[in-house]
């Protein structure tokens, strides 16, 4: 017979093995990988450090921690690959060894005693539902997709879908999950004990969890740690340590930091249209911890209805690293997911600081300038101090500090409330008004909303030359900044509020440079306190969410003291030596310079005569700017005014030829009542010669009727207060009644009755101001009972 030659038999051998591929094709096309498709439902939301704020489990129910060979430690793919499947690099699925014996295993038991499965089986099983079991029909078909898998994925791509994929008992999946879950750390940082405990971990999840079987789990620990000595991997020294590990797992429960940040980024991802399984944010957890403790720490001291919010940004970048949205997720009472870092509040006084720069660079005050605290009426809009007192004479400086309300107003005034509004917005701060409101005048004392997130923004300034910034929340998002004052008026207003406050300042015996500044929203709603450190800028608010009133709790009282436990938190001056040093030292910009100035004119002293410098002080200016003082809005003419002297009294000019006219400087008219004879010019101090008085009419001075100047009170038997019943004769345009500085009562009707109450002991000044600025004073005495 004749052989077939050897071409044809090659011929043959070819086409069979044509026809052998096509039969995989074409089973591999019927029978498509079922490939484990991205669940977008789930979700992770990551610090900064990779550590996991808060989880999203998938719509299946389980959590996932998506991760890649390179983010696993180590010691954890070395224990895995050497205990399930040591081949896992070299075979093409499967292992024929381990697939004969466990065949013969079946056919001399009649059971599958050990399935021979590989780390790509396994993997098989996870994608295919129906090739999980222990039955010949399930093994078959996980040999099958085994094969499949290799066919179109790579040995990293096999690892990673195992890695991610691997139930770890409960409703965590992969590596990175359990990891976080019951090891409270990322899978990079696995020690050898913690990574065998995670190997042994699927194969029987339910049973060797180790929040709920320690025992069950540390054996089988061990038993992978036994097999790493065994094979020569791990060194006997290192498996004795790592035996020495106590196995243990916290219960599984929501152990999240930022909730409310979380859940804001969440919100942002599905508003863009993002699909992703883990966003990462720029919070550092360890300060988030501290910054959670803290104000759950100050609940105990607040109303149950009462909430508190807190932000903290790092002025190098704008990233925000605390976030706090309420003070308790968990308290449904407190509003607990109102996320109070964006709620639009009332920003009481915390906008003054801003005011004060962009007034330094529109060249109209220096920080010594003499403003006006006293009673003051704006075309209808009569503010008042927290505090209802008046201090008259005030510098810049002091009334940025005490957060004084007249000066604040009336420097707004002059600047104009919509070219503030613009240049607020400009930087960031959004203040939305009342329906069909424009801006006016109480925006600087809240009249205006924002937020604490666009208020610590805005803040940022003082610290950044000038330039403010949106803060910024996750990785990879834009920096976007603008100029709200120049680098010079920042630093003096930072100045300001860093070196003095008002009396029990927080940060007055502390040895932190903290820039500082609290604001009260009308009816005690909110109470904020912001502040700014090298490099931190962060702020408090305290309220309900619900914006009903919080009588008794102000920016000074609540939300200060713990601002001031929020730096310390921080650090000394907010950072590490290390940070400290990473840091330029500030300096004085070279617009800036400190410059001996004169009250009341306000001008530099160089340059103003002595004879009419009445005090002294020591202003910062900026670029060589040193603007007089405001322009007197009841007597716009300058504050200098002509006297007549004749033998060493006044007169009048038209009464004494012989009189000399000399230039005398006075203050602003609204200041007559806080002044005393010694703090005038003394040329004003002179007696009027008798002969020679001014001749007003007596209809047009203002007096007190009621109480004459001396008198001493006595309270009647039983009582311990008196009341007065007083009038003001010669008034026009109004009245305000002053007890020792502070106010007591208005009344828009010139000469009205005035009922007045007095109960301290001791000696009383009581002042009465008309609209025109004149005024009229009483002092008296209530004796004791």
């Amino acid at each position: 017979m004749r052989r077939p030659d050897t071409p044809s038999r090659w011929r043959r051998f070819e086409l069979g093995l044509a026809a052998l591929l096509l039969a995989i094709l074409a089973l591999d096309l019927a029978f498509p990988l079922p490939t484990p498709a991205a669940d977008s439902s789930t979700l992770t939301v990551l610090a900064a450090d990779g550590s996991p704020l808060r989880a999203w489990p998938g719509d299946d129910g389980a959590q996932r921690h998506p991760t890649t060979p390179e983010a696993v430690s180590a010691n954890y793919t070395e224990a895995l690959l050497h205990y399930e499947d040591r081949w896992f690099r070299w075979h093409p699925g499967v292992n024929p060894i381990a697939i004969v014996r466990a065949a013969w295993q079946w056919v001399r038991h009649g059971r599958i005693v050990s399935g021979g499965s590989t780390l790509t089986m396994q993997v098989a099983r996870l994608v295919d539902d129906k090739a999980a079991g222990r039955s010949v029909p399930a093994k078959l078909r996980q040999i099958a997709r085994a094969l499949q898998l290799e066919l179109h994925c790579s040995k990293h791509e096999i690892l990673a879908l195992y890695l991610n994929l691997a139930p770890m008992g409960g409703p965590l999946e992969g590596m990175e999950t359990a990891s976080r879950a019951y090891l409270g750390k990322g899978a990079a940082d696995l020690s050898k004990a913690e990574a065998a405990l995670l190997v042994a971990l699927p194969q029987s999840p339910t049973r060797l969890r180790p929040d709920r079987a320690v025992q069950a789990a540390q054996v089988a620990r061990d038993k992978v740690l036994t097999r790493m000595q065994t094979l020569g991997v791990w060194s006997a020294a290192d498996v004795a340590d790592a035996k020495l590990e106590r196995v243990f797992a916290p219960p599984l429960r929501a152990r999240w930091l930022a909730p409310l940040a979380a859940e804001r980024v969440r919100q942002q991802a599905r508003r863009d249209g993002r699909v992703e399984a883990v966003i990462q944010t720029t919070l550092d957890a360890g300060l988030q911890s501290r910054l959670e403790q803290l104000l759950t720490d100050r609940l105990n001291s607040l109303p149950d209805a009462v909430s508190l919010a807190a932000l903290v940004v790092d002025n190098r970048s704008l990233e925000v690293r605390g976030y706090v949205g309420s003070a308790d997720f968990t308290d449904a009472r407190r509003g607990a997911h109102v996320d109070m870092v964006r709620a639009r509040r009332s920003p009481g006084s915390t906008l003054k600081p801003f005011l004060y720069g962009m007034a330094l660079d529109e060249g109209l005050i220096h920080s010594e300038s003499l403003l006006i605290d006293a009673p003051q009426n704006f075309g209808g809009y009569a503010p008042g101090n927290f505090q209802a007192d008046f201090s008259g004479p005030v510098s810049v400086a002091e009334a940025l500090q005490r957060s004084l309300n007249v000066p604040a107003v009336d420097l707004l005034e002059r600047l104009g409330p919509e070219r503030f509004a613009g240049r607020l917005r400009h930087a960031g701060v959004k203040l939305r008004m009342p329906a069909n409101a424009a801006p006016n005048l109480s925006l600087i004392l809240g009249g205006g909303s924002t937020t604490l997130e666009e208020l610590v923004g805005a803040y940022t300034a003082l610290a950044r030359g000038g330039v403010a910034g949106r803060p910024r929340l996750t990785v990879g998002d834009p920096l976007k900044e603008s100029r709200v004052m120049s680098d010079g008026a920042a630093f003096i207003v930072r100045e300001i509020l860093e070196n003095g406050g008002r009396p029990g300042s927080p940060f007055r015996e502390s040895g932190q440079r903290v820039a500082w500044k609290t604001g009260t929203s009308f009816g005690f709603r909110d109470a904020w306190a912001l502040g700014v450190t090298d490099r931190y800028t962060f702020g408090v608010w305290i309220g309900r969410p619900d914006g009903t009133p919080n009588p008794g709790h102000f920016g000074a009282n609540s939300a200060a003291p713990l601002l001031r436990d929020l730096a310390a938190a921080l650090g000394p001056d907010g950072m590490s030596n290390q940070a400290r040093q990473q840091l330029a030292p500030r300096r004085r910009p070279d617009s800036v310079a400190a410059v001996p100035i004169c009250w009341p004119l306000g001008g530099a002293e160089a340059a103003t005569p002595p004879e009419q410098c009445l005090q002294r002080r020591t202003a910062w200016t900026l670029d060589g700017a040193v603007p007089p003082t405001l322009p007197d809005r009841l007597r716009p003419q300058p504050l200098l005014e002509p006297v007549w002297v004749a033998a060493g009294q006044r007169v009048r000019p038209d009464c004494a030829p012989e009189a000399e006219r000399v230039e005398a400087v006075r203050w602003p008219a609204l200041l007559g009542p806080f002044l005393d004879a010694e703090q005038r010019h003394p040329l004003e101090r002179l007696p009027w010669r008798a002969d020679c008085a001014p001749r007003e009419p007596l209809a047009n001075r203002l007096r007190v009727v009621g109480l004459e100047p001396g008198t001493v009170l006595r309270p009647a038997p039983g009582r311990h207060d008196v009341v007065l019943k007083l009038q003001a004769i010669g008034a026009q345009q109004g009245l305000t009644w002053l007890l020792d500085g502070q106010w007591v009562a208005a009344s828009a009707t010139a000469g009205a009755a005035q009922t007045l109450q007095v109960a301290h002991v001791g000696e009383h000044r009581l002042t009465v101001m008309d609209g025109l600025g004149r005024w009229a004073r009483v002092e008296f005495r209530l004796a004791a009972p």
